[in-house]
């Protein structure tokens, strides 16, 4: 009887010992959980006794604790992308509304038909100009949405890239931009959304009015990888430009702010690419810089 007590007292004894440990590494868990969430650390959560689960609920705090603060860094970076979005916007939007302001002054103050004809027409440029803004920064914002989708088809984008090549004859003829056309004469598909295959090349071409100079390349071909589509233009400086940059919405070679550009042509161009599924990248041979897309 007495051995029996004796055994029951010493086995409450462990147990209350087993507890006060626990209690405390309890106690030194939450002191830490306490500490992470008042400091930016990325110290782990230690355990100096890793039995009865203590161990595996060190483990699972700390994949925890490692998933917030990825989703932090995350919030932040999507925090520091809407800034600079608005930065960069209001500079592109503030710049014309000034010259829009200007021009309606001189208009007020002209009595000369053919001078307020031609402020007029500059101030419909300049209005096309802010329209064009907004709707790339519209199309940007739903590209970046992981749920936005594209209805996919097959497009001859033959023929749609014969019409884009077309509405743009005037102005490279206008800027003195030689355009040599490569396109196979068989109809060739590809499996897309044909308004974003437009938007996509219209927007390249874009690009290339703006920095391209002398010559303008457009070539479609049907290879084993799938059907090319490769639009180069020649540039005066191929040092300024940054291939693994050029992607990045606002990204300029030159850094310089246009009144007519966004700054997020070639970023949608690769949203919608990427949307159908296709690939697309660029290249600098020399004084060519090329862009081409894959499906």
């Amino acid at each position: 009887m007495k051995i029996g007590l004796i055994i029951l007292l010493i086995i409450n004894l462990i147990l209350v010992v087993i507890l006060i440990g626990r209690k405390r590494q309890v106690k030194n868990i939450c002191r830490q959980l306490s500490f992470f969430r008042e400091n930016d650390s990325n110290m782990l959560i230690s355990c100096g006794n890793r039995t009865g689960g203590m161990g595996e609920l060190a483990d699972e705090l700390n994949m925890l604790a490692s998933d917030v603060r990825k989703h932090h860094k995350d919030y932040l970076e999507k925090e520091k992308n809407i800034a600079q979005i608005y930065t960069n916007l209001s500079h592109d939007i503030r710049t014309p509304l000034t010259s829009l302001d200007g021009y309606f002054q001189l208009l007020q103050e002209s009595d000369d038909e053919a001078d307020r004809a031609r402020y007029i027409s500059i101030i419909r440029e300049r209005i096309d100009s802010l329209s064009n803004m907004l709707e790339e920064l519209f199309t940007y914002t739903k590209l970046k949405n992981e749920a936005y989708e594209l209805e996919l088809s097959n497009v001859d984008i033959t023929k749609l890239l014969k019409q884009v090549i077309i509405s743009y004859y005037d102005e490279w003829n206008t800027r003195g931009i030689r355009p040599i056309i490569d396109i196979e004469e068989d109809t060739i598909e590809v499996y897309a959304n044909a308004q974003g295959l437009r938007r996509s090349i219209e927007n390249i071409v874009k690009n290339v009015l703006v920095h391209g100079e002398k010559e303008i390349k457009i070539s479609l071909k049907k290879e084993k990888e799938g059907s090319i589509l490769t639009i180069s233009n020649y540039v005066l400086n191929p040092d300024e430009i940054n291939v693994d940059r050029v992607f990045e919405r606002f990204y300029k070679a030159d850094e310089a702010r246009s009144t007519t550009s966004s700054g997020l042509g070639l970023s949608i161009a690769y949203g919608f690419v990427k949307k159908m599924g296709g690939s697309i990248e660029a290249r600098l041979n020399n004084n060519e810089f090329e862009i081409i897309i894959t499906f």
